[in-house]
């Protein structure tokens, strides 16, 4: 079938959460199913499509820069277009809409988080008549899962069973831009998971603004462990899910890293803050105490659990008294990984209106000691497994030496070993080996193939 973009060339950027990845696959599939052929390039590229995150400010300077320099990216020889046509979607294409192309001229396409199914006739008008195609809707008609997808791994899928959000935490952009939420019927999850299964898929990670939550619009209240029971019972090899509020993630949860066979040992269980002064005016709805008892009923379910987490450091109000709480949170708990970030004001949140009297050198100078405590926290924790053997789902040749393997621990750590004689990275892609660690560094984990590949 020939279409208006039969051998035409496209690139996605991708900015922000799992979600905005998972969108991003959505559009290539609808493109693809259209004739349009992928490329890694900008400048091989006669569409380039941005999906976006705005949770801070450094995503909006970032995205701004990349699509003003691309007015003086050529377009590429031999394209069917007279101009390279260039969209932004995601989470600052629904939150700034017309505001966009006011600012960036040589935009082509704005579309917003409820409506990736609007691109291709965005696009194809913006090719054909030419000015700017503006689209936001202020909510989804249909749950995005019902688009073709181009699954960038063929062993990996991301799987939505919610999507938008309810919490409202002071500094989160996140329910203005996604909505409200709303869940998938558990029927139609467990069908997209038998359908991965069949295709070979090893691993299935489950998506949502907050996962422990699922099912409370449809069955009245919250039937996330409901789930996790039908996916191990598709015969998935691997299941993981993300993200999970602390104030959701119920006993009967937290149950299941010790009984599920095909549930692995890692969660990212964010916490932002370790002072319940900081955590109510985020609107976090938790205590200290009641996270700490969650990682304490974690690790009695499951002792060699993998914990990560990301914290806020500066949020407005925030005192050394408040940030030293933060640290002994963190040294208590141990955790294998934790994402880090200065407070980014987000204007239109509840937070952005709060007074900050912190002078920004104080902030940078709490930041730079817990990336220091953060990494050696890390470091500490790669060590239980130096000596051990682990089972790693291979995702390819490291990115630093072709002659090594890379992929994936059941606790999500990233492991790395010499080929084994005779196989390449790209025939072992998507298999599960068993690799017995030598040497455990702060980010990853080396060692040799054991019993064959």
């Amino acid at each position: 079938m020939h279409t208006p973009f039969t051998n035409m060339t496209f690139c996605i950027r991708t900015f922000g959460c799992q979600m905005n990845k998972h969108d991003s696959e959505r559009i290539a599939g609808m493109l693809e199913g259209l004739g349009a052929l992928p490329v890694e390039t900008i400048e091989d590229a006669d569409v380039v499509a941005f999906m976006t995150c705005c949770v801070r400010e450094a995503a909006d300077t970032r995205l701004y820069g990349q699509v003003a320099s691309l007015k003086n990216v050529p377009l590429r020889a031999g394209s069917p277009l007279s101009k390279r046509i260039v969209a932004v979607g995601g989470c600052i294409g629904q939150r700034d809409g017309e505001k966009l192309v006011e600012e960036l001229r040589h935009l082509d396409v704005v579309f917003g988080t409820h409506n990736l199914a609007s691109l291709p006739r965005l696009l194809e008008a913006a090719i054909a008549e030419g000015g700017h195609q503006v689209e936001v809707l202020d909510a989804a008609s249909s749950f995005p899962t019902e688009l073709p997808t181009a699954r960038e791994h063929h062993w990996a899928a991301w799987l939505p069973i919610t999507i938008g959000c309810n919490n409202f935490c002071s500094y989160c952009i996140v329910p203005y831009v996604r909505g409200r939420e709303k869940s998938r019927p558990l029927e139609d999850i467990v069908a997209e998971a038998e359908r991965y299964v069949a295709a070979g898929v090893k691993e299935i990670t489950l998506l949502g603004q907050n996962v422990n939550s699922y099912g409370r619009d449809l069955y009245g209240a919250p039937r996330f462990a409901a789930v996790l029971d039908a996916l191990d019972a598709t015969g998935i090899e691997r299941l993981r899910f993300a993200t999970s509020h602390p104030k959701d993630l119920t006993d009967e949860v937290i149950g299941k890293f010790g009984t599920l066979r095909s549930l692995m040992p890692a969660l990212h269980l964010p916490v932002q803050s370790g002072s319940d002064t900081v955590l109510a005016a985020m609107n976090r709805r938790y205590t200290r105490a009641h996270y700490l008892g969650l990682v304490r009923k974690l690790r009695e379910a499951c002792p060699d659990v993998a914990l990560s987490t990301d914290v806020i450091v500066g949020f407005p109000g925030e005192t050394a008294k408040d940030f030293e709480d933060t640290c002994r949170l963190i040294d208590e708990v141990g955790y294998h990984q934790v994402f880090t970030f200065i407070y980014s004001k987000r204007e239109g949140t509840p937070a952005a209106s709060m007074e900050d009297q912190t002078p920004h050198e104080v902030v940078q100078s709490r930041f730079d000691r817990l990336v220091d405590m953060v990494q050696k926290r890390a470091f500490e924790a790669n060590q239980r497994d130096k000596g051990s053997i682990v089972d790693v789902l291979v995702e390819g040749a490291s990115k630093r030496d072709a002659l090594l393997l890379s992929g994936k621990s059941p606790k999500n750590q990233t492991v790395h070993a010499p080929l084994p004689a005779g196989r390449s990275a790209e025939e072992l892609a998507g298999s599960i080996v068993r690799v017995r660690v030598d040497e455990a560094k702060t980010w990853y984990l080396s060692g040799e193939v054991v019993d064959g590949a």
